[in-house]
């Protein structure tokens, strides 16, 4: 398959990338700083989403099959970029009739308001007691800006009319990729309070080859 991956050098970016190389994918990574993939069997073009070209866009996208995200805000300054730079992709995507998605989200959006789903529901059907009354409500109010660029990247992806997919991790780790996380469809899941980004990717990526996937939010977790 041929793949245009977004974001190729940051955490979950560099598993997807690693992962669909080893897989023997026709790989794009695509970034806006090609020098930190110095080594990588993947063809590299650079762009900066927050002021695409969109020539680069239609190079980065040419003849491929789908697209992977890891696009997220890190810090406190980066929030926005999330739904900036998936703008900048369907827009591309659109213009290039490039159809499949699959992006990263995180685990608490299915209850954070957003212009598009300004009343979510208040809490999610597979977060347990103390997660719903503690957890995520101390986590909500020190991302609230991060968690607010994720939810309106989502809803971006709701209204694009393309075969999207979002997968919603809760807290990354850095640990080995083991694929024998579990998932469920449309929630998160109870006791599920770690992930590694290496699963991640390699759920992403599997979720190509499953069209019950389409239109469909994944919770994730070991």
């Amino acid at each position: 398959m041929k793949l245009a991956i977004f974001a190729a050098t940051g955490g979950i970016g560099r598993q997807l990338l690693d992962q669909a190389v080893a897989a023997g994918h026709d790989v794009t990574a695509v970034v806006r700083n090609p020098r930190k993939l110095p080594f990588t069997r993947a063809r590299v073009v650079a762009v900066d989403l927050e002021a695409a070209d969109p020539r680069a866009l239609r190079t980065a996208l040419e003849g491929a099959d789908a697209v992977l995200s890891g696009l997220g805000p890190r810090a406190r300054s980066e929030a926005g970029v999330a739904e900036r730079g998936t703008r900048a992709v369907v827009s591309a995507m659109q213009a290039n009739e490039v159809r499949r998605l699959v992006v990263v989200s995180a685990a608490p959006i299915g209850t954070v308001p957003s212009p598009g789903r300004p009343r979510p529901p208040r809490h999610d059907p597979g977060d347990g007691f103390l997660v719903r009354t503690l957890a995520y409500p101390l986590v909500k109010a020190i991302l609230r800006e991060h968690y607010a660029d994720l939810a309106r990247m989502e809803d971006l992806l709701r209204d694009s009319g393309l075969d999207w997919t979002v997968v919603r991790p809760p807290r990354l780790t850095d640990r080995p990729l083991t694929g024998a996380y579990r998932t469920a469809y449309g929630r998160n899941l109870r006791r599920g309070l770690f992930v590694s980004r290496a699963d991640v990717a390699h759920c992403m990526l599997h979720a190509l080859d499953r069209p019950e996937t389409i239109k469909q939010t994944i919770g994730i977790a070991d």
